[in-house]
This record gives structure tokens, sequence and C-alpha cells, in this order.
């Protein structure tokens, strides 16, 4: 099975910056958006599917630990624009529940179907703010929301944040959100945005190998 990480900010907080951290050839970047990097660097696999099937596909074929998609809630976007004009009473219900089984397994089927245990899949989304004050993933309607809990199927599920133009991590709630990780795998409630740190403290937290050919070259 593999590992879902939820990684949630605002539009311009650092969510897709902190993957500059990684070596051009250290991940594959799954762009559902097809949009540009906010950085230099380019990393020599990428893919642009929005299919469900094709990205676990994706994942399963290639030999990299670490899988980014950016910006998953586009999988929701491009399934509602494509739909919603031709859906009516129940077939509108019909379609929002369309929509959250495929955000439930995307996230359901890397933990099933993806064939390396060791493989990370970082699932990066917007964040919305609930009617009660709590920031969490944006989705499509209240209905979704209803339907499926993304976080709750997942351990670590990291708030990426920006003040005064510092981009960070936040790894542990203080509230008024949704995010957590495991007691002890990081140090601090904030961190750096820098995705490749927060991959390197995950596998050195559940005993796997990290890559240390890199670091020598």
């Amino acid at each position: 099975m593999g590992l879902p990480v939820l990684i949630y900010g605002k539009s311009g907080s650092g969510k897709s910056r902190s993957m500059k951290f990684f070596e051009e050839d250290e991940i594959v970047f799954l762009n559902t958006e097809k949009k540009e990097l906010p950085f230099r660097k380019r990393f020599k696999k990428t893919g642009c599917s929005d299919n469900i099937n094709q990205i676990i596909a994706t994942i399963n074929q290639n030999p990299e630990k670490v899988f980014v998609i950016d910006d998953a809630g586009y999988i929701m976007t491009h399934l509602f624009m494509a739909n919603h004009r031709n859906k009516k009473g129940n077939a509108s219900f019909e379609m929002y529940d369309d929509i959250a089984d495929a955000m439930y397994y995307l996230v359901k089927m890397v933990k099933t179907e993806v064939k390396d245990p060791e493989k990370i899949v970082y699932i990066m989304f917007h964040e919305d703010t609930d009617d009660f004050g709590v920031c969490r993933l944006r989705t499509i309607g209240k209905q979704l929301d209803r339907k499926v809990c993304l976080e709750g199927m997942v351990t670590i599920c990291i708030r990426c944040m920006s003040e005064n133009g510092n981009h960070f991590f936040r790894t542990v709630t203080d509230g008024s959100d949704i995010t957590k990780t495991p007691e002890e795998m990081f140090d601090s409630p904030e961190i750096e945005n820098n995705l490749k740190l927060v991959d390197d403290t995950i596998r050195e937290f559940y005993g796997w190998k990290v890559e240390e050919d890199k670091k020598h070259d």
C-alpha cells in the first residue's frame, strides 16, 4: 500500500513552491490543471491526467518513491464543469455522488492499489472555511463534505501557510483547521516550506530508506 499525504492551503501560500527542493529526477509530478510551476526547475517526469485510474496506473508504472498530484481539487472541478449543465433534480445529486466517489477512490486506491508501500503520494488541495470557521479542504458543495471526510482517511494532513511573504508548513492544528501529523514526527508545529524535508522526515519516522546518493553528489 502507498501512503497518501494531504497538503492544503490558500492559493499563493506555497503549495507548488514547496516542490522546488526535490531534484529534477526525484519525483513524478502529476499536474491536473496543466499550470506552470512557480520556479525555474522542471521535473523530468510529469503527467497531466485528471483520471483517477490513469493516475494510479502512472504511480504503479514508475519506480520513483515520490508523487505529487497538484491540484487534486481540479479533479472535482473538471467533473463538475463537464456535467453540471445537463443535470437536473436527482441527476444533480448523482453528479455530486460521482464527484465524491472520485475523491474517495483516489485516496482509497493510493492505499490499496499502489504496490510499493514506500511510495508517498502528496495530494494537494486549496483550502476553504466552513460555517464554523474551520479551515478545511475546498470541495464542490456541502453534500460532498457530508459524504466523504478525506482528512479522516489519512494520517498526515499538512497546511501550507504564508505570513508577511514567508511561506511555511503547519504540522499541528491550532484548533482552527484540520492539520494533523503523528506525534513526534515533526519537532515543531511550524516548519520550512520544503516538501523534500517533509518527505525525508516521514521516511525516517517510518524507518524507510531515505535516498542518500543524491546528498553526496
